[in-house]
């Protein structure tokens, strides 16, 4: 019956029923589970004198691989790159064609090869021994020819692939990657390579906005900043909020120093108490201080304070405790750190 084959539901045991599906996911995330417990439990003394290595490189970390090892090579790289370890990929088939001038004296070359044995990356060999470079491997096979030829192995050995030929790169990628990772962390660590500095090289990303980001980047000034003295009317300080639109009102003195804030929960609470908006002054019913931040600080800081006081605005002062500014909560929707 034509359309009969599109209509007709699989199995829950077939080989794609629901069931055997996620039997087959399960038994994938297990088998690369126990290949990490296994790189785990290998880690020796040759995972750090790598990390020396590569400290002491006064280059670049140039990082190669070919295939599937190549694309964990990419991702190594950009990730050295973004925690304070200079790197880039090189492709081992485009290397033998000029791109071998990348790679300089003072640099290192981080080879991945899962065998041990991927032609491209042994034709490189002769010339990286001339420069002089330091050879950072990284194979499933120690007694493999690049293996022996590295001035530092590392065994990302793993028993069995996913794959249920044992041929396709699952485990083995998973593990070369989940290495080169540790490496990267470890080095991070070890430069003492600070949130700042991370935020410094992702200045597009949202992490970047919330690292780099300061108070006084986003803060209103000048005549957008609510403020009334300590005799100003209630009535007087809601014309000044709703002028402003910021939530609250800074009450300060001559000096403009902040003697405390009336916010719209100050607001509700009054109202509560039926005072008069008209006979009541700010010195009566404000807030003394007041939650307050200073301009250096990062915007995410202020987006924690708002958050674990439950308020949706600050006031910003100076080391005198003078207004010289104020955001809220849509001040830092704008800015992305929220």
């Amino acid at each position: 019956m034509p359309g009969a084959r599109a209509m007709m539901k699989p199995n829950e045991h077939s080989a794609t029923g629901d069931q055997a599906l996620l039997e087959s996911a399960a038994r994938t995330i297990e088998i690369e589970a126990a290949a990490l417990q296994a790189l785990r439990a290998g880690l020796d003394h040759s995972f750090a004198r790598a990390c020396r290595l590569c400290l002491a490189c006064t280059g670049r970390i140039v990082v190669t691989g070919m295939g599937k090892s190549g694309h964990v090579a990419h991702k190594v790289a950009a990730t050295l790159a973004s925690t304070g370890s200079p790197a880039f990929f090189l492709h081992p088939g485009e290397a033998s064609h000029g791109d071998l001038g990348m790679l300089t004296r003072g640099d290192l070359l981080l080879a991945l090869s899962n065998s041990g044995e991927t032609a491209e990356v042994l034709t490189l060999l002769p010339q990286v021994k001339r420069l002089a470079v330091p050879l950072l491997a990284l194979t499933g096979n120690p007694l493999s020819t690049l293996a022996r030829a590295a001035d530092v192995h590392i065994n990302v050995f793993v028993p069995q692939e996913a794959c249920p030929h044992n041929l396709t790169p699952t485990a083995s990628t998973t593990a070369a990657l989940v290495m080169g990772d540790a490496l990267a962390v470890a080095l991070l660590e070890a430069r003492g390579f600070s949130a700042e500095d991370f935020a410094r090289s992702h200045p597009g990303g949202s992490l970047g906005r919330r690292l780099l980001t300061r108070v006084d980047d986003i803060m209103r000034r000048g005549d957008a900043l609510p403020r009334v003295p300590p005799e100003a009317l209630l009535s007087t300080a809601l014309l000044e909020m709703t002028r402003t639109g910021l939530g609250l009102t800074a009450v300060i003195d001559e000096q403009e120093r902040v003697l405390g804030v009336f916010s719209d929960g100050d607001l509700r609470r009054a109202l509560d108490r039926r005072i008069d908006p008209h006979k009541t002054t700010m010195r009566e019913i404000m807030t003394p201080g007041g939650w307050r931040i200073a301009a250096h600080e990062l915007a995410a800081a202020a987006a924690a304070l708002m958050e674990a006081h439950r308020i949706t605005a600050l006031i910003v002062t100076d080391a005198e405790q003078r207004l010289i500014g104020a955001l809220n909560v849509h001040d830092l929707m704008r800015a992305g750190v929220v």
